[in-house]
């Protein structure tokens, strides 16, 4: 993903994230629930924050330390992928 492209998404998850927060309907209401009824805008901004950071810092889901995934054996593989004999 280029950089302006990430910058971009980084500002419509942010944009996503103060519309949820400053919207009347949600999940967990808190004219019913009280202070208890913040934790899902609470997890909103905690998930578009490390949304946020990993599109900025161009991290993966997945950790570096991971070894590579071995290439699977012809017989395995979608048909798609196998190379023909022929």
């Amino acid at each position: 993903m280029s950089r302006g492209r990430a910058i971009l998404s980084a500002v419509l998850v942010a944009l996503g994230a103060i519309a949820y927060g400053a919207s009347p309907i949600d999940i967990l209401p808190e004219l019913v629930l009280g202070p208890l009824g913040l934790v899902d805008d609470a997890a909103v901004i905690v998930g578009a924050g490390l949304a946020i950071w990993k599109l900025l810092t161009g991290r993966k889901s997945t950790p570096p330390s991971q070894p590579a995934q071995p290439a699977q054996p012809a017989a395995e593989q979608p048909r798609w992928e196998q190379k023909s004999t022929e």
